[in-house]
């Protein structure tokens, strides 16, 4: 590393951890949201976007530079994910741990330009990300906040609450919270529900307000499931049977509406066509009882053979229904 370089970054050091008194803001975002870090502040005016500069410092790092002359490095490792508004604020897309630090924007290279922003970022797993799933027992979920060491994290920044809204302390029933060390709290919790479980890890200020939180839901565990999941099937069964027998009941009881004639016993059962005809007198006075006549009709077909194909082998036969 050449002189002029090592110069610049103990000057930006310097600089930037002495703090600009109202140039520091801070940013909480949690793992996966977009972050917008401005360029102006109370004490600043507006930008010129063509002279802006954007340089990120990690702690145990140097500084990078990410935004020259209004424009995203391509060569940066993030490049993908940044990019520069109008106002000159710089975007950064789907936050990981790995973005928190210390962001300064600077105009035409004049450090009295110089706006801070410090982001911490809050993230929310499985302690054992590799654990059985399949197993029944404890599992003790991990929320941390990443940060830059000038960000102070007292007792208590991080705590606990359960899907009512309720906050766990100690131990309880199904639950128990380890002591935070630094900006990491634990959370053991027992799997054996019958239902999902949902569980958010805020972070407070002093006075308690919330800056950030994150959700983590708990699943039942693999076999409670399967019984819920056959529990569903089961009843869906059920009801496909019990509309299937009422379609079945009513299809059989339009059948029993229209009996079959009765047929006689001398006649052959095959070849037969009886037909019941009402005969009534269309044109009789509506006040006049008019006597109505069933008469059965039946054809009887003979049996067609390459000789006789004469039509006059139908065989026809009218009876009055007394």
């Amino acid at each position: 590393m050449d002189a002029k370089r090592l110069l610049e970054l103990i000057l930006l050091f310097v600089l930037h951890f002495q703090g600009n008194s109202g140039r520091d803001l801070f940013l909480n975002k949690r793992s996966g949201q977009d972050a917008v870090l401005s360029c102006t502040s109370e004490s600043s005016s507006p930008p010129t976007c063509s002279i802006v500069e954007w340089f990120y410092y990690k702690d145990g790092g140097q500084a990078i530079t990410e935004v020259r002359n209004g424009e995203v490095i391509e060569s940066s490792a993030r490049a993908a994910r940044l990019s520069v508004t109008t106002d000159c604020s710089l975007v950064i897309n789907n936050v990981t741990a790995e973005d928190a630090g210390l962001y300064f924007c600077r105009q035409g290279g004049d450090t009295n330009t110089d706006v801070n922003t410090y982001l911490s970022v809050l993230t929310i797993s499985p302690s054992q990300p590799g654990a059985d799933p399949n197993r029944d027992d404890d599992i003790t979920l991990k929320c941390s906040l990443f940060k830059v060491r000038d960000v102070p994290c007292r007792e208590n920044n991080i705590r606990w609450v359960d899907e009512t809204g309720a906050e766990l302390l100690g131990e309880g029933d199904g639950y128990r919270v380890l002591p935070q060390t630094a900006c990491v709290s634990f959370l053991t919790v027992k799997r054996q529900s019958g239902r999902n479980r949902k569980y958010t890890c805020q972070f407070v200020d002093e006075q308690n307000s919330v800056k950030i939180e994150a959700d983590y839901t708990l699943d039942p565990p693999p076999n409670q499931i399967y019984i819920i999941i056959g529990g569903v099937v089961g009843a869906v069964v059920v009801l496909v049977v019990i509309a299937g027998l009422i379609i079945y009941r009513k299809r059989a009881n339009v059948t029993e509406d229209f009996p079959k004639p009765t047929q006689h016993p001398d006649e052959p059962e095959s070849n037969l066509t009886y037909v019941t005809v009402n005969h009534a007198n269309q044109q009789a006075s509506t006040g006049k009882k008019v006597k109505e006549e069933k008469v059965m009709y039946c054809t009887v077909k003979c049996q067609k053979t390459e000789a006789n194909e004469d039509p006059s082998n139908l065989y026809s036969n009218v009876r009055n229904l007394k």
